[in-house]
């Protein structure tokens, strides 16, 4: 069955033969007819099974076809929420590219930039508004966003909504919404909480499912590779190069560690990009387009932020750190594999994780075979730490007798094992500093644990991971940040 079979409008049709799609996914089969009929919707389906077009096609259609009656102007009539700022991205990409024929104006909304340039493109009017929770409340706040006029919403991945802690502010946005409107919500995994959200914001709604929740796409190839934990990045690094990966995500649990992970990458010469709530929307999206290009040959990503991760051809997905949830290891893996083309996904288990494992395979109801990688042996732990330690930070004299202070020797300064301090000031030999500045590479008592500075949160960081220009209300006990 072709897309000209769901009574979308010429326009619509055109769009999607211009991206170069014929045949709809399983789940577009399912959802776009009952949306065309005005139906609300919940959308269960894989992750890269198209959830996306199936709620955006039928959505364009929709506000094309009752654009004769509007007045002159755009307002705001459908609303899509969406957890981070990368599906807000995709999804405007999408209404982009299938609604290229139309004269409808959407636009994103979303933490860690300006809101200027919302505001004003919000003053310029526009049909479709994509936001994420946390900056469409600071526009509403303001009352800078006027969404009286909304006649569909769209809960795009209210599972991982919920996960992040969004319930309160989708209960405050449907809030402000007219209760006569179409409600679609999609989702890659259906919890109770997730069936609870759809009882309190939908009506009478039909439910579609493609493929089954548990288990991966068929072209995906799974692997799980036992890794010491002090082992994981040789590990890593050897199998890069010996299975000649060419576009390869990697997932870390923790944004340090995805710096971590990326620099390690680019000292064996190997060229990659970290990726997490951390960074800047812009340095978000140099990542991720020079990924898509090849200019990076691994992305290394948080769970969060690679939600919006929609890039083709990725050949590997490599779980640096097993996910603690089972649920998140299927929208991991589901990265590669994608439109029936065949992918990798590997999985480094250490000790530690055997639990996790086993939450998989209960997860998916599949036993799991653990190997060592083929040609892999881990170095000891000290000849690995001393292997990765850059060579300025290598103690003196290695290889040759035991390393004493982990810092360069001198030769016109012996090593002392300690030196008194007195009143707590740095002690200097020799002569005093003419500039009165210290020298390169002591501290002055500035910064944190080790001499870093240390890390200070900001007037409230919002969940999808930007910092927000909202101030904090809420908190016993804690000083208001203006």
């Amino acid at each position: 069955m072709g897309f000209n079979k769901f009574g979308l409008s010429d326009h619509v049709l055109k769009g999607v033969t211009a991206a170069g799609y014929t045949t709809p996914t399983p789940i577009q089969a399912l959802a776009i007819r009952p949306v065309l009929e005005g139906r609300d919707l919940i959308g269960c389906a894989q992750t890269g099974t198209g959830k996306t077009a199936a709620f955006v096609l039928p959505l364009l259609h929709r506000l094309a076809s009752e654009g004769v009656q509007q007045a002159r102007g755009h307002h705001v009539r459908a609303l899509v929420v969406t957890p981070t700022r990368e599906l807000a991205h995709q999804i405007q990409d999408a209404v982009a590219t299938y609604g290229r024929f139309l004269t409808l104006r959407a636009i994103s909304v979303y933490g860690g930039v300006s809101m200027e340039n919302q505001l004003k493109q919000l003053r310029r009017g526009a049909d479709i508004v994509i936001a994420t929770p946390g900056r469409l409340l600071d526009h509403l706040q303001r009352a800078t966003i006027d969404l009286s006029r909304v006649q569909m919403l769209v809960l795009d991945e209210a599972d991982r909504m919920l996960d992040m802690g969004f319930i309160n502010d989708v209960r405050r946005i449907v809030g402000a919404l007219p209760p006569e409107r179409q409600t679609l919500l999609f989702s890659a995994t259906i919890s109770p909480e997730v069936r609870e959200l759809a009882k309190r914001f939908l009506r009478n709604p039909e439910m579609v499912e493609a493929g089954e929740r548990r288990n991966p796409a068929e072209t995906i190839t799974q692997h799980f590779y036992s890794a010491p934990k002090e082992g994981k990045i040789d590990l890593l690094v050897h199998a890069i190069a010996a299975e000649h990966m060419e576009s390869v995500l990697v997932f870390s649990r923790t944004k340090h560690g995805a710096d971590k992970i990326s620099r390690r990458l680019e000292r064996s010469g190997i060229r990659s990009m970290a990726i997490h709530s951390n960074r800047t929307q812009s340095q978000r999206q140099r990542a991720l387009d020079g990924f898509k290009q090849g200019s990076f040959q691994v992305l290394v990503a948080t769970d969060i932020a690679a939600r919006g991760i929609d890039v083709e051809g990725i050949s590997h997905v490599i779980n640096y750190d097993i996910p603690h949830y089972a649920e998140d290891y299927i929208h991991r893996i589901g990265r590669t594999g994608r439109a029936g083309a065949s992918g990798d996904a590997i999985t480094f288990v250490a000790r530690d994780d055997q639990q996790h494992l086993r939450k998989i395979e209960q997860f998916i109801g599949k036993k799991l075979s653990l190997k060592s990688y083929p040609g892999f042996t881990p170095l000891p732990v000290e000849a690995s730490q001393a292997h990765r330690a850059p060579a300025a930070h290598r103690p003196a004299g290695q290889g040759s007798g035991p390393a004493q202070s982990g810092r360069p020797q001198h030769a016109d300064r012996p090593h002392q094992t300690a030196r008194p301090q007195h009143s707590g000031r740095p002690q200097h030999s020799g002569k005093p500093h003419a500039s009165g500045k210290p020298p390169q590479g002591e501290k002055t008592g500035s910064g944190g644990r080790h001499g870093k500075p240390e890390h200070r949160r900001g007037p409230r960081e919002s969940k999808e991971g930007a910092w927000s220009n909202q101030p904090y209300h809420g908190g016993r006990g804690r000083k208001r940040h203006r």
